[in-house]
């Protein structure tokens, strides 16, 4: 049936996001014969942006202008949630991409039948993993094509995996979020030996430039960007601004992978206490370690919002607040990023622990979520920024350490749902995002999922 509400919404969320670009001066505007002016601007626009050139001499990476073509996409953005509508979206992690077939009518295949999987469970958003190795689902001008889209970091798929991903979200009126890891460059399923050439991180390494020798560094088995070198940050921002300026995406994501844990004691895992030595910052290190993370969050927030200030940027860290506030890991300014602008649109932390969490004296825990949730909600309250929940599907019916005698993920099978009510009762939750799409599919979690599915259909 014709739904003129749906088209009106359609249309007006085009033109103001056509506005915006044209406003930014971020689109150089190209016709094409048979098509208007304004269809034109969006289906042939070019972005102006710095990327980086990795076929230099001594393989480092080297700015460069250039100008891109941005994809032709359908006539009008089919996002249909309005902004006072509840979100409900699921994380599509490199997990999930993982286990994709890489040919392209399979790829695509198997996106429609996880979309409408989606769709068929309430969702109006999906999370999907753009860049979470600092490598590309996408073909980009700065980073190799990621190990989970063939197989290979550094191989073509010969398509555009993201791309399609986008387009069948929108076509589902579905949002999509890109999402990305800023500073991770190993972990689990991708090593040190899977580094492409055209890996930035493997071309700091091994060029023989001791410069930027120290522009990945290795902590507790894994490899990381530097978070204190300004390179670093601009690898970041120009990746997160090619995405933004090149796909229709509703917003930018990025969720806890921060500085790992670090010891100032052990030069083993000092981490980058040399660059703080070295800067003469009049900063405590762990301040000036939260520094460097809140740089590199403002410095994307402001590239988002030039390439088209309606697309939204927002985090996800981890969600207990004394956690986020450790001289030790992590170094997330949580109270700045909540109550200043520029920093993030929204907030989700994960709260991922149950209703009955208790400590190791087994008493209630501090982070069991409904007193977890208050915390999150007084601060939230600090500043204008918009409060989703990370919710943890992943763990239905399993048996969570929660000390507990028996967990309480085995004695109940409603806690998502439970935990949805808790925040709509609150009246400050503006919605949801579930860990993760695979856990919709465990035999575990089918009680669960029903019921979550029953309590957002009566929305």
């Amino acid at each position: 049936m014709f739904r003129l509400d749906i088209l009106t919404r359609q249309i007006t969320r085009w033109t103001r996001k056509a506005a915006a670009w044209i406003s930014a001066a971020a689109i150089t505007a190209g016709l094409s014969a048979g098509l208007s002016a304004e269809m034109a601007v969006q289906a042939f626009g070019g972005q102006v942006y710095p990327v980086y050139q990795t076929a230099s001499s001594t393989g480092s990476a080297a700015i460069q202008q250039q100008v891109v073509q941005v994809p032709a996409g359908p006539g009008f953005d089919t996002n249909l949630r309005q902004e006072s509508a509840e979100l409900n979206g699921i994380w599509i992690s490199y997990l999930e991409w993982e286990k994709l077939p890489a040919e392209q009518k399979a790829f695509q295949a198997a996106v429609d039948q996880m979309l409408d999987n989606c769709v068929s469970w309430g969702m109006n958003a999906v999370f999907v993993h753009a860049h979470s190795h600092t490598d590309a689902m996408y073909p980009s001008q700065i980073l190799p094509w990621s190990k989970f889209v063939t197989g290979t970091q550094g191989k073509n798929p010969g398509y555009d995996p993201f791309g399609y991903f986008v387009q069948a979200a929108h076509a589902r009126g579905l949002e999509i979020h890109a999402w990305f890891n800023p500073y991770r460059v190993t972990g689990y399923l991708m090593g040190i030996d899977d580094l492409a050439d055209t890996s930035p991180a493997k071309q700091w390494l091994t060029d023989g430039t001791a410069e930027n020798d120290r522009w990945v560094l290795y902590q507790g088995g894994q490899y990381y960007l530097n978070p204190a070198v300004p390179q670093v940050r601009q690898l970041v921002v120009d990746s997160v601004k090619e995405v933004a300026a090149n796909y229709d995406v509703d917003g930018i994501h990025f969720d806890d992978y921060f500085y790992p844990s670090v010891d100032d004691s052990d030069p083993s895992a000092w981490f980058d206490k040399p660059e703080y030595d070295s800067s003469g910052s009049s900063l405590s290190i762990a301040d000036w370690r939260r520094e460097n993370v809140s740089l590199l969050v403002s410095e994307v927030y402001a590239a988002v919002k030039s390439v088209n200030p309606q697309l939204v940027f927002g985090i996800s860290p981890q969600g207990y607040l004394p956690n986020l506030r450790s001289n030790t890991s992590m170094f997330v300014d949580i109270d700045r990023w909540m109550s200043q602008a520029g920093y993030v649109d929204y907030i989700m932390p994960q709260l991922y622990w149950g209703f009955e969490a208790k400590n190791l004296r087994k008493e209630p825990a501090a982070y069991a979520f409904d007193w977890n949730l208050n915390s999150w909600i007084n601060l939230k309250n600090q500043g204008n920024v918009t409060l989703y929940l990370g919710l943890g599907m992943y763990r239905a019916g399993t048996n969570v350490a929660d000390n507990n005698d028996v967990s309480e993920w085995l004695r109940y099978n409603d806690i998502i749902s439970r935990q949805v009510t808790s925040g709509r009762k609150s009246g400050q939750v503006s919605g949801y995002c579930y860990f993760s799409y695979s856990s919709f599919l465990e035999q575990a979690a089918q009680t669960e999922v029903a019921n979550l599915v029953s309590l957002l259909r009566k929305r």
